[in-house]
């Protein structure tokens, strides 16, 4: 059998190889090739994405920063500014879950940290498989308690989530983190080397061989052999990541360093070469001066190794003493490595050998870009189901629904995290979005992440536009003023026309979505190649959303209140099961179009809720997505500990009434004497408003069709995810 070239080893092509070489002028050697392996892979290059991200609005008044630094940066006013950005860590996580989880967690923290923000907020949008599945069940437990570790060690509260559950996972889980930074009144930290001689500092961890040609197994398939790829898995440590949190902040504070880059993928190659290209020089690295915790490291293991808790900084020579002083009050390595130089490359030296040399914009600027073929796939149907139930099939329909992990609180998870330390959060896990005080401050901002991938598999284009639509309700639901999204986007095989689609297509419906909402993205990331042997994941774009609320006691709770007062409808109900919770449990799959935004009537919403949250008349607001009306009012009643009675409108018919999913709808509790304003407030807007119910007793009274106990509805609400796990 022919054995396969090098560079196809590395996970290059032939032309991409053949590519290489006329650029050089020369063959290169292997740390050479293994560096432009790292860097033109999908994880670093972007190949397939980098022409349909240009679809995305990135601009508005209040963003200092948008995408291209490690982190967005918007302006919310007060001499306050956030910095968030979303990555992905699917692959390390499908293999080795609590470390893939963790380190998840360490390195999007030192994307924000990098900007000179602390962090002060982390979410975890997370996906998998089958619960039935043994499998499923031990990646969900060790992905949610390596998050845990990691994030509770470090002292930065988890305030938020999504989870969603898919057969189309169960090999790929997907494990997609945010984290949320704030600067006050200073400019963020860029990442771009400058000046000619500066030195170049490497803080933090020793180098080891964790994590080696990660970049490239992160752009590659799961299949029956990724289990040997478990050294590609980083291994973290939380605690030297808080004691490099806080030597990070002291020395941009003090205004020792030019400009910071923390080395996640790809390590000291990524993070070398992409500082150069920002700042038009070159840099010089020895690899016999980075400390190793390893022995007898090859210089390419040392290029491409992604040890954590590491960050790369240009340093001022007259700084250099006090920098190392620093890092040494924080017990940290503070190891001068190299310096920036004139000549627009990354040289490797070992002492005095020069050992690769490469242009730096070779390696960020040139990789190929590709425009794949994109195929509309044959299950796409325009077929709009509608289902017409009796009453007892409604009552069959509300007993399984109760039971779907989707309509259950995920308080199994988010009570392994520390959501209360720094003691900013407002909101806290289960609401619609997370509140968080700024101190110094009247203000807060509010944080949300969402993503619906039944909705974008059955129509890429419009469940793109559902994802910013549903985000933006929920910032809205607590009273928040939408600033920016970061995002994560997961799909399976760019080179399989049909997935193209998928992707093109639902990132056309988000960039126009944000164009009309005037919200744009300011960072975020890709993910191609989510596939296991079973096929490809559903397509999953995720956004994490920021807002922000001018005062932070006007910020709205998603739970019905302990006072009796009116269950209100804001909105229209449409007759929209394709895609629907509702579809999921008769048929055991989705199919058929999902529901149809109108953006004008969901824009009017958004602005309602804001006003309704600034006059103080609503005592809560709660979108309804997953299950419909029936999911809205289950959550509400159970986490908020009171019972309710709806009534079903004369004029809606109950299948509907009760389990559509039609977008821009919210049910709003609000007192009796403010209902007067809420209405006159509906009509200033042109949101239709209908009375369904009263919160207060013992029991979920759903009209004529089912009466539940509220003490048994919130048994089963609050532990079934701990239940179908095994806890």
């Amino acid at each position: 059998m022919e054995e396969k070239p090098i560079y196809e080893d590395l996970g290059l092509k032939k032309e991409e190889y053949e590519k290489i070489v006329e650029l050089l002028g020369r063959e290169p050697n292997y740390l050479e090739l293994s560096m432009f392996a790292v860097m033109w892979s999908e994880h670093c290059a972007y190949k397939h994405s980098k022409a349909v991200l240009r679809y995305f609005p990135t601009k508005a008044p209040w963003v200092v920063q948008g995408p291209g630094e490690n982190a967005g940066v918007v302006d919310i006013g007060d001499g306050f500014a956030v910095a968030f950005k979303m990555e992905s860590h699917n692959h390390p996580s499908a293999i080795e879950p609590f470390q893939g989880a963790a380190t998840g967690i360490g390195g999007i923290v030192r994307d924000v940290l990098s900007m000179g923000a602390r962090p002060i907020a982390l979410l975890d949008p997370l996906r998998f498989g089958d619960l039935s599945s043994p499998r499923t069940r031990y990646l969900f437990e060790h992905v949610v308690s390596g998050i845990a570790f990691y994030g509770n060690c470090i002292g930065v509260p988890t305030v938020g989530g999504d989870i969603f559950f898919d057969s189309s996972f169960n090999s790929n889980p997907l494990v997609n983190v945010m984290c949320v930074g704030l600067l006050k009144d200073k400019e963020p930290m860029k990442s771009a080397a400058k000046g000619i001689g500066n030195i170049v500092v490497l803080i933090g961890s020793k180098t080891g061989r964790d994590g080696i040609h990660g970049a490239t197994f992160a752009s590659e398939e799961l299949d029956e052999s990724s289990e040997e790829r478990r050294p590609s898995v980083q291994v973290g440590d939380p605690f030297t990541e808080k004691i490099l949190i806080e030597a990070c902040l002291e020395l941009i504070e003090k205004n020792l360093v030019v400009s910071m880059q923390d080395l996640g993928a790809a390590g000291l190659t990524s993070s070398s070469s992409e500082m150069a290209t920002k700042g038009g020089v070159g840099i010089d690295i020895d690899v016999n001066k980075v400390p190793l915790r390893e022995e007898e490291m090859e210089p390419f293991e040392i290029m491409l190794s992604e040890s954590q808790e590491r960050m790369l900084a240009i340093v001022k020579p007259e700084n250099l003493d006090e920098v190392i002083e620093v890092c040494k009050k924080w017990e940290l390595d503070a190891t001068p490595i190299g310096k920036v130089t004139d000549t627009h490359k990354i040289r490797v030296f070992q002492s005095d050998k020069l050992v690769g040399e490469i242009p730096a914009r070779f390696l960020t600027e040139e990789a190929p870009i590709y425009i794949p073929e994109k195929r509309k796939p044959d299950y796409i149907s325009d077929e709009r189901p509608d289902y017409l139930l009796s009453d007892a099939e409604i009552i069959d329909a509300m007993n399984a629904l109760e039971n779907s992990p989707h309509l259950a609180s995920k308080k199994w998870v988010y009570e392994q995290y520390d959501h209360m330390v720094l003691t900013n959060t407002v909101i806290q896990p289960g609401h619609d979005a997370s509140v968080l005080r700024i101190r110094g401050s009247k203000k807060a901002i509010a944080l949300t992440v969402d993503g619906n991938p039944r909705f974008v598999y059955l129509n890429p284009y419009e469940g793109g536009r559902l994802i910013i639509a549903e985000a933006l309700r929920n910032l809205a639901c607590v009273g928040a003023r939408p600033l920016a999204f970061t995002d994560c986007l997961n799909f399976g095989n760019p080179e399989d026309p049909e997935i193209f689609y998928q992707f093109e297509q639902s990132v056309r419906g988000m960039a126009d979505a944000m164009e009309f909402f005037g919200v744009p993205v300011v960072s975020g990331n890709v993910s191609f190649y989510n596939e296991g042997p079973e096929g490809a994941i559903k397509p999953s774009p995720i956004v994490g959303a920021v807002g922000v609320i001018d005062d932070a006691t006007r910020a709205v709770p998603s739970f019905f209140p302990k006072e009796p007062a009116y269950i209100i409808l804001l909105g229209k109900t449409e007759r929209d099961f394709g895609g629907s919770e509702l579809q999921q449990i008769l048929e055991g799959k989705v199919f058929g179009q999902p529901p149809e935004l109108n953006m004008e009537l969901e824009k009017n919403l958004h602005l309602l809720l804001q006003e309704l949250a600034k006059e103080g008349v609503i005592l809560s607001a709660h979108d309804l997505s997953e299950g419909g009306l029936f999911g809205a009012l289950l959550e509400s009643a159970a986490a908020g500990n009171t019972g309710f009675k709806i009534e079903v409108p004369e004029d809606e018919e109950p299948t509907a009434f009760f389990f559509s999913e039609t977008p821009s709808r919210v049910i709003v509790t609000s007192l009796v004497e403010n209902v007067t304003l809420v209405r006159e407030l509906c009509g200033k807007h042109g949101v239709p408003i209908t009375i369904i119910g009263e919160t207060g007793g013992s029991q979920l009274i759903f009209d004529r069709f089912l009466t539940k106990e509220l003490e048994e509805t919130k048994m089963n609400y609050f532990n079934l995810i701990g239940g179908l796990v095994g806890y």
